[in-house]
């Protein structure tokens, strides 16, 4: 797995403009057939700073968890939320994600004074904002923001695992693997599928 390590560039940038606190937020889930899309969002302390911060994607699991603890301890403020199955299924996944984004956003205490987000402007902030693409990558806020929602969903779909096993959430977290599409041909969707996702892989399965 390669590592790429984000940095705060940005941040120190949108500080020296005077904005003191400022909050980076990330979305996981999009692509899951099952499951959530969570978002975070966190204001880091500007002087405490948290090493090897970097994409979720490009992180181990055991770095991801080590770092959710620095980050949850560390930082000035966090907050994570969500959209459910049902939610992605009536307003679509964009929405549903700019909504859980904005969620995470506004459960800050205190609220920040200017977003990063990655890729995407959030609707209905109070606040100044900024998106930044690939802001995963090369953000250490959002990057720290994007391990938060990944460690917590990635919790989220062991612990529906454990009340239903059928599926494997705990091995692919919802994405759409071969052993997960074989499990939705031989069982059906549960009630954490997202009904509106329905891949030709997937229908041609069901159609056999």
């Amino acid at each position: 797995m390669v590592k790429v390590r984000a940095f705060r560039t940005i941040e120190k940038t949108i500080r020296r403009l005077g904005f003191n606190l400022v909050a980076g937020v990330d979305e996981v889930g999009r692509g899951c057939l099952a499951g959530p899309v969570v978002a975070a969002a966190v204001v880091l302390h500007p002087e405490r700073y948290i090493a090897r911060v970097g994409d979720s994607k490009c992180v181990t699991a055991l770095e991801r968890a080590r770092l959710y603890e620095k980050i949850t301890r560390d930082a000035i403020s966090w907050s994570v939320a969500g959209a459910d199955p049902q939610e992605i299924d009536t307003i679509n996944i964009h929405q549903a994600s700019l909504r859980a984004m904005q969620r995470a956003v506004l459960q800050l205490a205190p609220l920040p004074d200017f977003v990063l987000v990655d890729a995407f402007r959030v609707p209905d902030l109070p606040m100044a904002q900024r998106a930044v693409i690939h802001g995963d990558a090369r953000c250490t806020a959002i990057a720290a923001a994007s391990i938060l929602a990944k460690v917590t969903r990635d919790r989220m779909m062991i612990e529906l695992h454990s009340r239903d096993p059928r599926y494997g959430f705990d091995r692919h977290k919802g994405y759409a693997t071969r052993d997960h599409l074989e499990a939705v041909s031989r069982f059906g969707y549960s009630d954490v599928h997202r009904r509106s996702f329905r891949p030709p892989t997937l229908f041609d399965r069901m159609d056999a």
